[in-house]
């Protein structure tokens, strides 16, 4: 191992090494005082963000080809760790109020955040496998946090169970590219095909379960019956988290593992991965409509913008790996991350402190009660559903566009109709909110006070101004698409 081979994983080494720090300093911090313990994460991953940021312009390989710094993972692990950085301000409010502050909570976040980092990084499927466990791993545990809460013990067992049955479809898969091609390296993937030299039945059958494995991580159909039960039951941080960092780190990987191991194969899995798009949009925004809970409700609707994700996916598999295709599913995925931050921190401000779900007419008379709140949760509303001048119409517009572009008019077909059903149950929300009325004033702590409109702003801003995060997408993916 030399030096180049750690500056490849710096941000991650930086942000474990943290972890496992704190880990010890947490013993001596009293129960009383853990919101230290949250400060200290959250200078974590300051700190980590800083290395990435400082890290910009340099493309670095390491550990024979294995993982990868490049615009691409320095893009994603920026993502993930603003998505930290928010639930971490979010945080000891929400555990104290509920009797479950435990200073582990942030530790297993910081390893969590490092597993989608290095999901991002990785050029090796074992590495893809490894930080796919090491996003699950403190996943599973923090979904059952709240314990003795039956709820929340549930969702983590089912959690567990499904994404262990969906790791083995992955191994299984990683099996089978070995057996086709020797190799686990995507470049090497890439050029055995290329040379004739893999067996392509073979390879494909690998390609399938693979899909299967990360599938189950970004809850798109038929995988994602877990996101449900699993989002209703688990403390409404993990569920804030979980529908951003384990979304962003799935399509991380499923963009590096496709694009640059298995373009050849383009054929085969973009109609494969199009009809998984038209069914995750369809049953996601459908099934949404007969939710009364907002976290079944907004569960629902994570599945639904997995499809949308993937239509981006589809289109840049199709369409000679259209770097714009795959720049719109980099930004889709930035925009949905400030909505639905900004969305779940307005739900866990109204949630009930012992943790029973929230049935939609909770949000009554909001309006009245909490304008600012009020205003805030209106605009994500109107972002989820894709209605301008938010950053979410932006994001629809670019993956429609990009499936248009690659052929696949009738995908954007059905994604247009399955965004004006979503209308329904998002307006919904908004109608509750300002004609409905309520119980009274809503205690807001300053800092979730501050997460819902900075979240508010950037729906908006990047609404109107989204030229820049575009570009920034597009220049994250030139190193991807220079190995593909």
């Amino acid at each position: 191992m030399t030096t180049s081979d750690f500056n490849a994983i710096l941000p991650v080494l930086v942000l474990t090494s943290w972890a496992c720090v704190l880990l010890l300093v947490d013993l001596w911090i009293p129960k009383d005082r853990k919101a230290i313990t949250a400060w200290l994460a959250a200078a974590g991953l300051a700190a980590t963000l800083a290395v990435v940021w400082l890290l910009s312009g340099f493309n670095l390989s390491g550990f024979g080809g294995m993982v990868a710094l490049d615009g691409f993972s320095r893009f994603v692990s920026a993502v993930v760790l603003v998505a930290g950085i928010v639930v971490v301000v979010i945080a000891p409010g929400y555990l104290n109020q509920r009797q479950i502050e435990r200073g582990e909570f942030y530790i297993l976040l910081l390893f969590t955040i490092s597993g989608a980092m290095l999901m991002a990084s990785a050029s090796d499927l074992v590495i893809v496998f490894l930080a796919l466990e090491l996003l699950s791993i403190p996943l599973y545990v923090l979904a059952g946090f709240a314990r003795p809460r039956a709820e929340s013990e549930e969702s983590a067992l089912k959690y567990f169970l499904l994404g262990a049955f969906a790791s083995g479809f992955f191994v299984y898969g990683v099996a089978l590219t070995y057996g086709a091609t020797a190799s686990t390296n995507f470049q090497q993937i890439a050029a055995a095909v290329a040379a004739g030299q893999a067996n392509l039945l073979l390879l494909s059958g690998g390609a399938a379960l693979i899909l299967v494995g990360l599938g189950f991580k970004v809850a798109a159909v038929p995988f994602h019956m877990w996101t449900p039960d699993v989002y209703e039951g688990a403390p409404t941080v993990v569920t804030a988290f979980m529908s951003v960092g384990a979304k962003v780190g799935g399509f991380a990987a499923l963009l590096r593992v496709f694009f640059t191991a298995f373009p050849a194969l383009s054929a085969n899995w973009a109609p494969t991965i199009a009809l998984i798009a038209a069914l995750t949009m369809t049953l996601g925004n459908v099934a949404a409509i007969a939710q009364s809970s907002i976290k079944r409700r907004l569960a629902y609707s994570s599945i639904a913008h997995a499809g949308y994700i993937l239509m981006a996916v589809v289109a840049g598999g199709a369409a000679a790996f259209s770097q714009f295709a795959a720049s719109s599913a980099l930004f889709y995925l930035l925009a949905y991350g400030i909505m639905n931050l900004g969305a779940w921190a307005v739900v866990i401000a109204l949630e009930k402190r012992d943790g029973t779900t929230n049935p939609i007419d909770d949000f009554a008379g909001l309006g009245a009660a909490r304008p600012g709140l009020a205003i805030a949760m209106t605009l994500f509303m109107l972002s989820l559903t894709g209605l301008p001048p938010t950053v979410g119409f932006i994001g629809k517009f670019y993956v429609f566009r990009a499936a248009i572009d690659a052929g696949y008019m009738w995908l954007a077909l059905i994604g247009v109709v399955t965004s004006l059903v979503s209308a329904f149950y998002y307006l919904r929300v908004v109608m509750v909110m300002w004609m409905k009325p309520g119980e009274g004033p809503v205690a807001l702590p300053r800092s979730l006070g501050w997460v819902v409109g900075v979240m508010a702003v950037a729906t908006l801003v990047l609404g109107v101004v989204p030229a820049p995060l575009m570009a920034a997408a597009g220049r994250a993916l030139l190193s991807l698409f220079a190995s593909a």
